[in-house]
């Protein structure tokens, strides 16, 4: 072992610069410790001030938190450790950040437009787009930059038709995205100082964008949120804005990272490559999960307990924040055998890259799952021999574990 307990602290942001190998022995560690391990809340200027929280890095653990949401509350937050200021929740306050019963109201109206049935008549749609990324991509040839030429491409064209963005909008919705997931990335931040400014600012941005959408008609997810009635009531404009936040934002970032991982993995793998080509369609799926397992592009989600609870031996007080680490928990040893070993064909585990099961369980899974799946069968149909080249700018998150960069050759 390199790595020891007491170098580790996932609240200061040079633990998520270390590289891959010691991030994952370091949860190794975690997973093997008695009870889980807590931990001062990270330093942030504007987020109100905390008492720490617990990690939550083993499988069991988490599946056990997402099927009790009611001890293990979502409506304090869920995407920041910190209890956000007012001002953040009029942005950031969306459905993710709440509990049923006005979460599960407000997840049906949205669920409508993200159906197996309905994401199947955008097949047509994904398929094409696919085609076109290709065709771009070896016109341009090799050298390019894979994450800005293909990963982030398709899933930023789909979810943008599906609410009605007009093209002339794409680079507002994908700057906007990048820095509101940049966990504070000097790429996308770069005066740490306006980090509070920006963010709203591009919270603001996106808010504008749906209010004009609404105004016009929109696509067809506008148009389910601006005719909702909940308890005959209609979305506020706050409402509908942090909606759109959340389904621009988690709908093209996350599908982007695990595309881009993708690449990398099948490049470091050749044997895995090698088996996918020699059954596409057979083995795509499996591919995809597997993916999405090691990728996790959504490394944690917090929780904070309503009442005392006690789970697998410790006690848990009411108030206590748990950071579900979704990353770790898809590399538990007690449930997957070799977890660190990328594996076409290992048997249907249940990874939580979609989040645990229960009702926050991601909403666009079908989605993701079926782009992913269209763009890896584009690429290696006509590109069987793509890979990446070097190792990938990686996003300096705790929260979303992205590629920023990646070099593709062919």
């Amino acid at each position: 072992m390199t790595v020891s307990l007491s170098d580790i602290d996932l609240s200061k942001i040079s633990f998520w610069e270390r590289p891959m190998a010691e991030r994952e022995e370091a949860f190794a560690l975690l997973r093997a410790q008695p009870a889980p391990m807590r931990f001062t809340e990270p330093d942030i200027s504007f987020a109100l001030p905390g008492t720490g929280y617990y990690a939550l890095v083993r499988h069991a653990d988490i599946v056990e938190a997402s099927r009790n949401p009611e001890i293990f509350s979502s409506a304090r937050g869920a995407t920041a450790i910190h209890d956000l200021s007012p001002e953040f929740g009029e942005y950031f306050g969306s459905m993710i950040n709440m509990d049923d019963p006005r979460h599960a109201r407000l997840r049906r109206i949205v669920s409508r437009a993200f159906t197996p049935r309905v994401i199947g008549g955008f097949e047509a749609d994904v398929r094409a787009e696919a085609t076109r990324i290709v065709d771009d991509l070896i016109a341009k040839g090799p050298g390019c930059d894979f994450v800005t030429e293909v990963a982030t491409r398709l899933p930023l064209k789909i979810i943008c038709d599906m609410m009605g963005i007009g093209a002339e909008h794409y680079q507002t919705v994908f700057d906007a995205s990048n820095v509101i997931l940049s966990g504070g990335d000097p790429e996308f931040i770069e005066d740490v100082s306006r980090a509070a400014e920006l963010l709203l600012s591009a919270g603001q941005c996106l808010q504008d964008l749906v209010v004009s959408l609404a105004a016009e008609g929109g696509g067809p997810l506008i148009t389910s949120l601006t005719s909702a009635d909940i308890d005959g009531e209609k979305l506020t404009v706050r409402e509908l804005g942090s909606f759109f936040i959340l389904l621009v934002v988690a709908g093209n970032e996350t599908t982007r990272n695990a595309i881009s991982h993708g690449l990398k993995l099948f490049t470091d793998n050749p044997e895995q490559r090698a088996l996918l080509l020699d059954d596409l369609e057979g083995r795509l799926p499996g591919a995809v999960e597997e993916i999405l397992r090691l990728a996790s592009p959504v490394a944690w989600m917090r929780r904070t307990l309503t009442r005392d609870h006690e789970m697998n031996g410790h006690l848990y007080r009411e108030g206590d924040k748990v950071l579900l680490y979704y990353w770790a928990a898809n590399r538990d040893e007690a449930v997957f055998t070799d977890p660190l070993r990328f594996d076409i064909r290992r048997a249907g585990g249940p990874h939580v890259a979609f989040g645990g099961p229960g009702p926050h369980f991601c909403l666009g899974a079908h989605l993701a799952r079926r782009e992913i799946s269209v763009m890896f069968r584009e690429l290696f149909t006509r590109l069987p021999h793509i890979r990446s080249v070097g190792e990938p700018v990686r996003l300096r998150s705790s929260f979303i574990n992205g590629i920023k960069h990646l070099e593709c050759d062919f």
